[in-house]
């Protein structure tokens, strides 16, 4: 079995333990750089996909006329024609890899960095300035936790080691549920007016697109901070950037867009009450780590006849 894994930009696959367990099995080729023409997948029986670098079209689907399997890392799938994959006979694998740690990890990164203005007093130290502003510290601050799913209760978890009280919200949330992660249950509308900081970790679909609209934004405090590490079309970004411009709310921390790489000269740009990432949650070397050994599973259960987990929305 030959096998390519796509779109490594990190270099971060080689000497992972499910590579070198895959080398045991079959021929591995990593790519570190944008494979180009479908011919140069040509000959291979299995391709594992770094998360949505590559769009799995149906004009490409149909160029791989040998790819038996396509392992895709992640939970999300939306940029894979699954009808394209089906017609093909090609198998839709999941290596889902758990939750992100990463994602998690950084939530407290970017709330630290707008709450202690971080970024602009680095600027200003470095431009031979000293400035004396007065920051706000996460202990003793209401965290709003937007999905308490396993991202959600491990956000959860850190928030209790600051010292924050947490609430939150699911659609199907429970009170029982909530005490467990160590958080109280709130309606959504009441957690947003309660929270000091407001953390996203729903996943994408088509009911939680634009799920914080300029009417839930608006029932923030003044004071409160947005935090997104999901994905950007869970707000509106456009309600938020008016929010932001106007200081009808403190501040955010976004690692997600609506449009990825953000255009040039985008208004949150400008903003001086924002820290931006550039979606960075996720590739991480816990992540990497994670997704290797998730695909070389994914791949020996397909080597020994088993049936793999798939993605069931599709």
């Amino acid at each position: 079995m030959r096998i390519a894994i796509l779109d490594d930009i990190h270099k971060a696959w080689e000497g992972t333990d499910g590579v070198r367990r895959l080398r045991e099995r079959a021929d591995v080729r990593v790519f570190t750089e944008p494979f180009g023409e479908p011919t140069a997948l040509g000959g291979f029986d299995v391709v594992i996909a770094n998360r949505e670098r590559t769009r799995f079209t149906r004009e490409l689907l149909e160029q791989l006329t040998d790819v038996r399997v396509l392992v895709q890392t992640g939970n999300h799938a939306n940029h894979i024609d699954f009808a394209a994959a089906r017609d093909r006979g090609i198998v839709v694998a999941k290596a889902s890899a758990g939750y992100s740690i990463g994602a998690a990890e950084l939530t407290f990164g970017l709330a630290m960095a707008v709450m202690r203005q971080i970024p602009a007093s680095d600027a200003a130290v470095r431009r031979g300035e000293w400035p004396t502003p007065s920051t706000q510290v996460l202990h003793g601050k209401t965290l709003g936790v937007v999905g308490l799913g396993r991202v959600g209760r491990h956000v959860a978890r850190i928030a209790q080691a600051f010292g924050m009280r947490v609430v939150a919200w699911s659609r199907t949330l429970t009170d029982e549920a909530a005490a467990t992660a160590g958080a109280e249950r709130r309606e959504f509308d009441d957690l947003l007016g309660e929270a000091d900081v407001v953390t996203i970790h729903v996943a994408l679909s088509p009911s939680s697109r634009g799920l914080l609209d300029a009417r839930r934004i608006a029932l923030m405090k003044p004071t409160a901070f947005l935090i997104n590490t999901a994905r950007g079309p869970i707000v509106d970004e456009v309600a938020l950037v008016n929010a932001l411009a106007a200081g009808r709310i403190a501040g955010a921390g976004l690692d997600v867009f609506d449009q990825e790489p953000v255009p040039a000269g985008h208004p949150l740009t400008t903003l001086s009450n924002v820290v931006l990432t550039p979606h960075i949650g996720w590739p991480t070397d816990d992540g990497y780590q994670r997704f290797a050994t998730a695909a070389c599973d994914v791949l020996l259960e397909y080597m020994a006849g088993r049936p793999v987990p798939g993605f069931d929305a599709h």
